[in-house]
């Protein structure tokens, strides 16, 4: 992490022009003795950095310095801190060290950096039991662009019907739901999510994005799977449940479970979604082990006439 730690220093530097170890220590919570040794370390790796003693001392780079040491662009400080996003599989220390480097950076690049790392969504849960094979995305860098710098786009869409419209549209973020992409955006008609697979063009028009004050792109995000999900399952089984039995459905239904309280008897009320009754209760039908159906009547009667069935064969 200690070239993580240098990066911070010197856009220390470059935000304050003049730093303390004290300083140093404090905002990237290490020892004064290793801030001391990291300001030494970039003097030696031949950054223009020198030492004031005496009281009101400190750090400074030679010359003031401040253009643009690190070497990074704005759209390279973007990218970097994609890397501190919920969507990143970085560990949790790395993408703290980034978000410190968010802070410590010069106020043009800070604005665009946080906003990278919240512009992106990962949710790695498929649809269902969708099979649907990555496609390409033509447009998904210059919508996340879009995202980033807060303009409103152009965009050519052509729905599952095979229409194509245009419309324009303000760009809240970016998901990716399994193989596919996603933009999450306000338009006339409301919030809607746009496949970027299915996208034919994205023009920007340099007209600001207006930005809901409390947005929040995983929480959106949440709302807008949940009712997906319910669409495509709007058969909800009620049921009880052994406690040995909850990480079988756990497994075996993903986010069409839903698990309620305890009952008197010590078992777990939960509620099971499918997209038909018949197949939701061939689905339950080999769980008698673990639960207990209790409705609705449709889907209890498909598993007597399941097990009839069952008996009839192998009885």
């Amino acid at each position: 992490m200690r070239a993580d730690r240098l990066i911070a220093i010197l856009f220390l530097l470059q935000q304050r022009e003049q730093v303390t170890a004290a300083e140093v220590a404090r905002e990237l919570e290490i020892s004064e003795r290793t801030a001391r040794r990291d300001l030494d370390a970039l003097g030696m790796a031949g950054v223009p950095v020198y030492a004031i003693q005496g009281r009101g001392g400190g750090w400074r780079l030679v010359g003031g310095a401040r253009t643009d040491l690190s070497g990074l662009t704005a759209s390279e400080a973007r990218a970097l801190f994609l890397v501190a996003g919920p969507a990143s599989a970085a560990t949790p220390a790395v993408k703290a060290a980034l978000r410190k480097l968010v802070h410590a950076m010069p106020e043009p690049f800070r604005v665009q950096a946080e906003a990278a790392a919240a512009s992106l969504v990962l949710d790695s849960q498929r649809w269902g039991s969708s099979r649907v094979e990555p496609r390409p995305t033509r447009y998904l860098d210059e919508l996340q662009d879009a995202v980033i710098r807060g303009v409103q786009v152009r965009l050519g869409y052509v729905d599952r019907e095979g229409t194509e419209t245009e419309r324009t549209v303000h760009p809240l973020g970016i998901v990716a739901k399994g193989p596919s992409w996603y933009l999450v955006a306000d338009t006339e008609a409301g919030r809607r999510t746009f496949r970027i697979d299915r996208v034919w063009s994205a023009d920007p028009t340099g007209d600001p994005v207006h930005r809901p004050g409390d947005f929040d792109l995983a929480e959106s995000w949440r709302a807008i799977a949940d009712e997906v999900e319910r669409r495509r399952t709007p058969v909800e089984a009620r049921a009880v449940c052994t406690p040995q039995g909850l990480g079988v459905l756990r497994i075996g239904f993903g986010v069409r479970l839903e698990v309620g309280g305890a009952t008197t008897d010590g078992r777990i009320e939960v509620v099971i979604r499918g997209n038909d009754e018949y197949k939701l209760a061939g689905e339950l039908a080999g769980l008698t082990e673990w639960i207990e159906v209790t409705g609705p009547p449709a889907v209890r009667d498909h598993l007597a006439s399941i097990g009839n069935a069952l008996v009839e064969r192998y009885g």
